[in-house]
């Protein structure tokens, strides 16, 4: 009967030095996939917080933004994403976060509070105001032309020009914080006016 309680348990018990190599092992195998997926994820994504009411009232100030970075790793943004990007002045300053309205080869004229892209008028149902500063642009290649959705409080491509492409951080995907502000951003397509 003694010969029983002296054999080893394949594996060991927990306390025992087995039990204590498989535990930190097990540990340090939860570690990495976490440091992992940490630097998948911040790879894939980035946070903003917004610090202007340029694009009230479908985003407000203190709003964080999750932003997608691999959106146009393959494909170009399009009229009315929101995206994320370096100032285009000084790409040391804070991102900036706007409306994508014209896109390479574009011309955007804005008209009696209308916004026309190649000379067809587009439907922006995500504004609560008319536009009141106009002008005409031409946006070049390798940029974009964009528009804060507050448009009459908004530093834009109407006063310090267009957004090279290589300035484009990402996508602005959804707000995440405050929870009473949560939403899913880019379900909006501007498009041409019904005639």
């Amino acid at each position: 009967m003694d010969h029983l309680f002296s054999q080893v348990i394949p594996g060991g018990a927990p306390g025992r030095p087995e039990g204590l190599r498989r535990a930190l092992k097990e540990l340090l195998e939860t570690l990495i996939v976490a440091v992992v997926l940490f630097v998948v994820i911040n790879a894939a994504t980035a946070r903003i917080l917004v610090q202007s009411i340029s694009m009230e009232p479908n985003l407000r100030e203190g709003d964080l933004v999750l932003v997608n970075r691999l959106a146009y790793k393959l494909v170009q943004p399009e009229i009315s994403e929101v995206i994320v990007f370096l100032n285009p002045l000084n790409p040391q300053d804070v991102p900036y976060i706007k409306r994508v309205i014209g896109l390479p080869g574009d011309e955007v004229r804005i008209d009696q509070g209308r916004v026309f892209v190649n000379d067809q008028p587009i439907q922006e149902p995500y504004l609560s105001l008319p536009t009141q500063r106009g002008g005409q642009w031409q946006v070049p290649e390798e940029a974009l032309f964009v528009l804060g959705d507050n448009r009459n409080n908004s530093s834009d491509s109407r006063q310090w020009g267009m957004v090279p492409l290589e300035n484009i951080i990402g996508r602005a995907e959804a707000v995440y914080w405050p929870p009473q502000n949560w939403q899913v951003l880019n379900m909006f397509s501007a498009v041409a006016a019904q005639p």
